[in-house]
């Protein structure tokens, strides 16, 4: 399933599910104004197609224990797909790496990282430098969150 093939009930049904995970299929149907079994199978289609990748919750990071997010820049000489395959696995295996991601530009790969407090991240910083040949990085650490959201704009 596409985005072109979302018709207006759909995007209420993802908008909704974005909002609140937990909801049953009957008050999803309530709040999109459909009847529970074509609601239903409307989700299952979406789940099957992998448009609705998967239902989480969201912890509070600080009332976890992780208040720190650092943003952190990477540079590397290597480029090869084994240099990368071998060092996505390493960062893959690092759970305090919430992003991962390649980039254009100057800065080749970008992690957000959260950490119990600066100790903690210069931990993981050790480790990071240890798994991987990389040419510079550099650490910057938000000082404060304005806007988190995980629902896409539908």
């Amino acid at each position: 399933m596409t985005s072109k093939e979302l018709d207006r009930t759909d995007r209420a049904i993802l908008s909704a599910l974005q909002q609140d995970g937990t909801l049953s299929v009957a008050q999803l149907s309530e709040k999109v104004g459909l009847s529970t079994t074509p609601c239903w199978k409307r989700v299952k289609a979406m789940e099957e197609s992998g448009l609705i990748a998967k239902r989480v919750a969201i912890v509070n990071r600080e009332q976890a224990g992780l208040p720190v997010t650092v943003f952190v820049s990477l540079r590397t000489n290597r480029h090869d797909d084994a240099w990368l395959r071998e060092f996505a696995a390493a960062v893959a295996a690092m759970p305090e790496v919430m992003e991962f991601h390649r980039m254009s530009g100057d800065v080749d790969y970008l992690l957000k990282v959260v950490a119990a407090d600066i100790a903690g991240y210069d931990r993981f910083y050790k480790r990071l430098i240890q798994n991987a040949q990389l040419a510079g990085v550099s650490s910057a650490f938000s000082m404060e969150e304005i806007k988190s959201t995980t629902a896409l704009p539908l």
